[in-house]
């Protein structure tokens, strides 16, 4: 599962990270009712540049989040920010 690219998920509500392994955006968007848009799969180290770089108000970080992510067996988990 180490390996398993993820996909950065927006919905209207929230951004989520994603462990599943989807073909197509269109995938995705069948997965959750209120998608907006999707980017990856990507590597973790991209995933966290890019929420780095984008968002800085992000707490933890971004590679706190993924690591903490990897270990646990979520399919999906939420970005936290700074509040």
């Amino acid at each position: 599962m180490m390996n398993t690219k993820l996909h950065i998920i927006y919905t209207e509500s929230s951004i989520l990270l994603s462990k599943t392994d989807y073909q197509s955006w269109q995938d995705v968007q069948r997965d959750f009712e209120d998608y907006k848009t999707s980017l990856g799969p990507w590597p973790d180290v991209e995933v966290t540049e890019y929420l780095d770089d984008e968002y800085p108000s992000i707490l933890p970080s971004a590679e706190v989040q993924i690591a903490a992510f990897r270990r646990s067996n979520a399919a999906v988990v939420e970005i936290q920010f700074a509040t």
